[in-house]
């Protein structure tokens, strides 16, 4: 499991399309997918928040927050631009930030209300991924060529895991 940090190191143009997709209306907005106990799937709308340290989200006192301190397996995507169909999404886990001195300089700088019964969540980065439609589509750029372009990355250390498990992810033409 990568943090944001470590993903961005690798990938920095990846990670600032994906930041500029999640951030395109101001602050972060995408769609949380947790899981839920049953099994299936959850999906709300939240405020993930990027910083040179991480990717965070407050997360309220909810049927999600519960879903992640029970599973913290999640995937985030990015609301639609008005003017195209690109998508960022993220993949990992979620673990429940207990350093005091860290949740209090983020909900300082981020003005989190105090009074509202909220958990601060890091995300880790299992799988990063950007697709582009429309002109300039092929790169991350805008350079490219008008067809789509879909760039994914898959952490390293997960891959490496995976590969004396079976396939992480199976592609066929």
């Amino acid at each position: 499991m990568a943090s944001w940090t470590e993903f961005a190191t690798d990938e920095p143009q990846l990670a600032a399309a994906i930041r500029g997709l999640l951030q395109q209306y101001g602050p972060g907005l995408g769609y949380l997918a947790t899981v839920r106990a049953d099994g299936g799937p959850r999906v709300h709308p939240v405020s993930p928040v990027i910083t040179a340290d991480g990717l965070y989200c407050f997360v309220v006192d909810s049927p999600k927050r519960r879903d992640l301190e029970r599973d913290g397996r999640y995937a985030l995507h990015s609301f639609p631009p008005e003017d195209s169909d690109d998508e960022a999404y993220v993949a990992g886990r979620a673990r429940p930030v207990t350093d005091r001195a860290r949740v209090a300089e983020l909900a300082g700088s981020l003005r989190a209300a105090p009074h509202v019964d909220w958990r601060l969540f890091e995300f880790s980065v299992d799988v990063a991924m950007v697709a582009r439609r429309g002109p300039g589509a092929g790169s991350l750029d805008g350079a490219g060529t008008d067809r789509p372009g879909v760039q994914v990355w898959l952490d390293p250390a997960a891959a490496a895991q995976s590969e004396r498990k079976g396939p992480l992810l199976s592609l066929s033409a």
